[in-house]
């Protein structure tokens, strides 16, 4: 039996900010069939991770989360004070204790509108092969983005355990789910999810492109294709709008901070809705 339902994506939550906390408390499904897609940055504390998604997922008939740099970040603030892989897995456990989906579970397959399609969930991180113009490493982007004064707060809240760097953690999740995506054999088309985009071009309009290397990995740049993406979420810009790369539908679905959201609005709405590839709601 299909769902009359919608697959909805939003990502960038960042419930920290009172007024973005109380734009999270509002959001409701349309139809007690709407799946939502969260597509990290929930916050940066544990507690306030737990509270939105389960809020989330006491309203949606499923929910889909995967982590953002933010949602893994030790922050001096929080009483979770696990660093790493440790925290990682502690959300993925977390989530579990509420009936939200991981990147760790099996993936589901959305028969809703626009379906049926497989939704991957992704954690991939970033391994700074998205160098600013002019750097030919990770330590010649790194120096000109402290020239700059532009540097991602994950070098210091951020941390790798056990894995000796940020980009040597990509690796190994590239590698993970690359392995997974291959063992995918039923043909079903894919609705791929990150908090980074998974191809460069979106980094483009970034005011300080020195950021951009805290934004994703070189390695994902064919992922849409390879894996007959019908639609790709992801979040984590703060710039929310629909791109097309090799007539794939990007659908960068963030909230983002209160002064950025006062200032240009909700464009696409708050909830967006990603299938059928044509939607635009």
């Amino acid at each position: 039996m299909h769902s009359t339902g919608r697959l909805l994506a939003v990502s960038d939550l960042h419930v920290a900010f009172p007024d973005n906390r109380a734009i999270v408390a509002e959001l409701r499904p349309e139809s007690p069939d709407d799946w939502l897609i969260v597509a990290g940055d929930v916050g940066e504390f544990a507690a306030d991770i737990e509270w939105a998604l389960r809020l989330l997922r006491e309203r949606f008939a499923t929910v889909i989360w995967v982590p953002g740099n933010h949602d893994l970040w030790t922050h001096p603030k929080d009483p979770l004070q696990l660093r790493g892989e440790q925290r990682y897995r502690h959300l993925v456990e977390l989530c579990r204790g509420l009936g939200v989906l991981t990147p760790e579970d099996p993936y589901p397959v959305w028969t809703g509108d626009g379906g049926p399609a497989r939704i991957v969930p992704m954690f991939l991180l970033y391994d700074y092969s998205f160098r600013p113009p002019g750097a030919k490493n990770k330590a010649e982007g790194l120096e000109q983005a402290h020239a700059k004064g532009v540097v991602c707060s994950d070098e210091y809240l951020l941390h790798p355990d056990p894995h000796p760097s940020l980009d040597a953690w990509c690796l190994a999740r590239v590698a993970e789910t690359e392995r997974r995506l291959a063992e995918l054999d039923d043909g079903l088309p894919t609705v791929l999810v990150n908090h980074y985009p998974l191809v460069r071009q979106p980094t483009d309009v970034l005011h300080y492109p020195e950021f951009a290397q805290w934004c994703g990995t070189e390695l994902t740049a064919d992922w849409h294709r390879r894996h007959r993406a019908s639609c790709v979420v992801y979040g984590h810009l703060h710039i929310p709008r629909i791109t097309r790369h090799d007539d794939v539908p990007f659908h960068e679905v963030s909230i983002g901070y209160p002064r950025e959201w006062r200032r240009h609005g909700h464009p696409h709405g708050l909830l967006r809705q990603v299938l059928p590839a044509e939607a635009r709601s």
